[in-house]
């Protein structure tokens, strides 16, 4: 078993889940319980060595169209919520940038998307949720009953116990349709112009940049839902990725081709287009097995939130490093609180890049990389991580000995021993 980023997991048990009635017996034996299994690096990975396969309880329970309050179980993916409310005019008011999450994934991890300036987290929008724990012990749980609780499982990585159902808000669309202006830009300050000119108006913005130019230039994109109903297209797959090669193909030369190809795939300076949500939202998920890309190494993400300042300076010691990633994406995070107690946005500006796990080399860019992130104030994402110190992940997050508190015992993950009892 290995994590979607390629962390060897050896000897971790995959535990099936079907029906909520097995939890009893099921969870005890269980050191943590998973979704997708789209976790990048330890988060998603029992310290017993046991995982609970949760996806299995997949159930839509009840919905009022009036109100757009959606029951469901919590193994229920976000795709199938979406295939599911948009022809009838709801979305999910904050998604990432894959549809194979789950409901409990997505709580636990308070995820984040391209709306957060408008949106906040995931967790803003869940009303309530039903919590097991191991010793059979069930606990409903929003703002107003059990709050403590529900703040600890918000963001919680799975630690408080099994989501085993949820009530979420949705937001009302006309449709499926989303119309789009993707915008160049030459150098990073622009990116900063365009971010703070477009949050008012825009309910979507993101960008991806070029993070070997000097300059850094990219392209900005930002989104607004649109009066058209009809139906889209299937985002399927459209193609996938065989088998991992040996080595992984992506490297300096072909990472500053791609990134001049694509920077210039665009001949004018703004492009608008009608596409749809989860064509526009999903690329990544049409093409198949995309991890695969990375080689049989897999790759490391590196996520954070800095404060906007910091940025050049992160994107200079990649380049001085001699690193890249053709998945670099760069978004400005608003000041809307998010409500678990240890949730990852916060304002700034937030930068997540993919890179070929190199062993040493890359964990001694990440050492790097961490210093700067940790001198300006800022936080690397939990659900991203598989390399954070304990001392970095306490310091951003040192709300974690209160969670420690309504963590349920049997539960723990690689990632939560690592940064709690290490140095």
């Amino acid at each position: 078993m290995r994590s979607w980023g390629g962390l060897p997991a050896e000897g971790q048990e995959l535990l099936p889940l079907s029906w909520r009635d097995e939890l009893a017996a099921k969870l005890p034996r269980a050191g943590l319980a998973v979704g997708c299994g789209r976790s990048y690096g330890d988060v998603g990975l029992a310290a017993n060595g046991t995982v609970l396969a949760a996806r299995g309880l997949d159930r839509l329970l009840a919905f009022d169209n009036e109100t757009g309050i959606l029951r469901c179980e919590a193994g229920v993916c976000l795709g199938d919520i979406l295939s599911w409310s948009l022809p009838r005019g709801w979305v999910l008011p904050v998604v990432p940038g894959t549809c194979y999450v789950t409901v409990g994934g997505a709580i636990a991890n308070d995820i984040h998307g391209k709306n957060h300036h408008r949106a906040g987290t995931f967790g803003a929008h869940v009303r309530s949720l039903l919590l097991q724990r191991s010793d059979g012990e069930t606990r409903s749980c929003s703002a107003e009953d059990n709050s403590e609780w529900f703040a600890a499982t918000i963001g919680g990585l799975g630690l408080t116990g099994c989501i085993v159902e949820a009530e979420l808000q949705l937001a009302p669309v006309a449709g499926p349709w989303l119309d789009t202006e993707n915008i160049r830009f030459a150098e990073l300050a622009e990116f900063f112009e365009l971010s703070q000119a477009s949050d008012t108006d825009y309910e979507y913005t993101v960008a991806w940049i070029d993070c070997l130019s000097k300059s850094t230039r990219g392209h900005f994109t930002r989104a607004n839902h649109n009066q058209r109903s009809d139906p889209a297209e299937s985002a399927g797959s459209m193609l996938a990725v065989p088998f991992a090669p040996p080595f992984s193909p992506i490297n300096r030369l072909t990472l500053k081709a791609f990134n001049s190809l694509y920077f210039h795939r665009q001949l004018r300076p703004r492009v608008a287009a009608e596409k749809s949500f989860r064509g526009w939202m999903f690329p990544l998920d049409r093409v198949g097995h995309w991890n695969r890309l990375y080689g049989r190494g897999g790759f490391r993400q590196y996520q954070c939130v800095v404060e906007p300042a910091a940025v050049e300076e992160l994107l200079t010691v990649i380049r001085r490093a001699g690193e890249g990633s053709f998945l670099a994406v760069l978004k400005m995070f608003g000041d809307l609180k998010s409500p678990g107690l240890l949730s990852f946005p916060r304002p700034g500006a937030t930068l997540a890049l993919d890179f070929p796990w190199r062993g040493e080399r890359t964990l001694d860019l990440f050492k790097h990389l961490d210093a700067v992130v940790a001198a300006v104030g800022g936080a690397i994402y939990p659900a991203k991580d598989a390399h954070m110190t304990g001392a970095d992940f306490r310091r951003a997050y040192p709300a974690w000995e209160t969670l420690e508190n309504y963590r349920d015992p049997r539960l723990k993950s690689l990632f939560w021993e690592r940064v709690t009892e290490t140095p």
